[in-house]
């Protein structure tokens, strides 16, 4: 059987002809170091990959030669425009976080990583890496909505409410949407890191412990886990948003706390809660086959015919026989690739909230704005910069950092405060991977 961290090539291709769809950024939002690139991109006649090859060639080429099979470019599923593509075109790799996750551990002969995604993927990456591996992120910038509603020091205080009140009886799922300071609060009280291809696994092992668990950051990954498992809906208990309701809460005034089977945080994904039932319906009156990402809301989900990971959605509709119709309910940017991959095969696809009834319509086309933020200036910059041994220290990525999304401001453990962050968060990665690895 395949293991779940091979990576396959997605086989997306650029066309000479086709410009890239990724807008460009103000000059403006450009670290310093990284300015000149941006200027050189801006310059550039048109945006088709006839003209940016060969300028990215100029930087990336040589960074290739000087760094030879040492080095890896990641980049996920999600990455606005052409990343993927070009990313894949210089030989990198492209896969959902879980996959990404495991880069550093499963190719221990590559000492400097690349990532192309956001933050807190880099940083797991870098909480499984060996000593002499770096990893880099194009853009530190590059943050996940998500990650903001759960930020530790949000979680801090109704983790000390939930610890003297429950004790050794918690225990933490944290989703790989996290910092590395909450993948190791989940190892410290014995539990797991999940992903959305493997939330079920990790639930169910977790129901098992007979503890009292604490599921951040996304209610709908958690909600929809859930009743996948078959467990008691009405025994779930969700906490407020700290974004829009803070963190000035008791847990205790918190109805069913002491009953509950799972206590789900107020976190979610913008992209995947504009998703409907009605949407869905739409669509499958229609014929068409519909497939969501599990963070979508649950009574869209229940009315879909498949939910799973970036990777599930990939292969559900690659491996699909020739005429087959696909709606997707997931990033924009990522459906853009399926669709134009799949049509070579001819399959269709469409984007679950592209439809045309304007009662049902929602502003999803559009991708991850915060992975958008890893374009071709940062990619070629960052290897120029790594080549010339002037790489931005921002961008090196320490297991424990955290950067602030909008300044760019970093804090970043000390060496003592690091080594017992990564040995508690290697604990709850962990047992994700044994987890997973046992069922497949």
């Amino acid at each position: 059987m395949k293991s779940p961290v091979d990576i396959s090539i997605t086989g997306i291709t650029l066309q000479p002809e086709i410009p890239i769809c990724q807008g460009d950024l103000p000059l403006d939002w450009y670290q310093d170091e990284f300015k000149p690139y941006a200027e050189e991109y801006m310059a550039l006649p048109d945006r088709t990959p006839a003209t940016v090859i060969p300028w990215l060639d100029s930087y990336i080429k040589p960074a290739q030669d000087y760094f030879g099979d040492s080095l890896l470019l990641l980049a996920h599923y999600y990455m606005g425009g052409e990343i993927v593509k070009i990313v894949e075109k210089y030989g990198g790799k492209v896969a959902d976080s879980y996959a990404l996750a495991l880069q550093a551990l499963r190719n221990p002969e590559k000492k400097v990583i690349v990532e192309s995604a956001v933050h807190f993927m880099a940083e797991t990456i870098a909480t499984l890496a060996n000593d002499d591996q770096a990893v880099w992120i194009t853009n530190a910038k590059a943050g996940c909505t998500m990650e903001m509603m759960a930020k530790d020091w949000m979680v801090k205080p109704i983790e000390d409410q939930l610890i003297e009140k429950f004790g050794e009886d918690l225990l933490v799922i944290s989703y790989m949407n996290t910092s590395g300071r909450l993948k190791a609060l989940a190892g410290r009280t014995g539990g797991a890191v999940c992903t959305s291809s493997n939330a079920h696994l990790v639930v169910d092992w977790a129901r098992k412990q007979n503890k009292k668990i604490l599921f951040v950051p996304d209610e709908h990954l958690g909600r929809n886990t859930a009743s996948k498992l078959g467990m008691d809906l009405s025994k779930l208990v969700l906490f407020p948003n700290p974004l829009y309701e803070g963190i000035d809460w008791d847990v205790n005034d918190i109805p069913g706390v002491d009953d509950c089977e799972m206590m789900l945080w107020g976190g979610f994904c913008g992209v995947h809660t504009v998703f409907t039932a009605e949407q869905v319906r739409w669509w499958k009156e229609k014929d068409w086959r519909v497939i969501i990402h599990p963070e979508s809301r649950l009574e869209a989900v229940q009315v879909a015919d498949g939910s799973g990971s970036t990777a599930y959605l990939w292969n559900e509709v690659m491996n699909a026989p020739a005429g087959s119709k696909f709606a997707v309910g997931t990033e924009g940017h990522f459906v853009r690739n399926l669709k134009e991959q799949a049509a070579l095969r001819d399959i269709e696809v469409m984007h679950l909230a592209d439809i045309e009834d304007n009662s049902m319509q929602a502003a999803a086309g559009c991708g991850c704005a915060t992975m958008s933020r890893n374009d071709p200036p940062h990619l070629a910059g960052m290897l120029d910069l790594l080549r010339k041994g002037e790489g931005p220290d921002l961008n090196r990525v320490l297991a424990g950092d955290t950067v602030d999304e909008q300044t760019g401001k970093r804090e970043r453990l000390n060496i003592d405060e690091r080594t017992i962050m990564i040995s508690d968060a290697k604990k709850a990665l962990e047992r994700m991977i044994q987890i997973t690895e046992a069922a497949t």
